[in-house]
């Protein structure tokens, strides 16, 4: 299956917003434990999380501006 570029935008940007919510109950699952690493873990998910939010919102701005041609 070939995806045009307005649908590998779409795909990527879902996929990021997916990453976001995977990386923040990741996160929260941290919590739980007692685990010395756990700490360090959990912040770097909570990192990851924002680069992800990140890469979703410009992933969003692209696919609106081909929306709105």
């Amino acid at each position: 299956m070939h995806l045009n570029t307005r649908d590998t935008v779409l795909k990527k940007m879902l996929d990021a917003q997916e990453n976001v919510r995977d990386y923040e109950s990741f996160s929260k699952r941290l919590d739980e434990e007692n685990d010395s690493y756990a700490a360090e873990v959990k912040n770097m998910f909570k990192e990851f999380a924002e680069e992800s939010g990140f890469q979703a919102q410009k992933l969003k701005e692209v696919l609106e501006k081909y929306d709105n041609r």
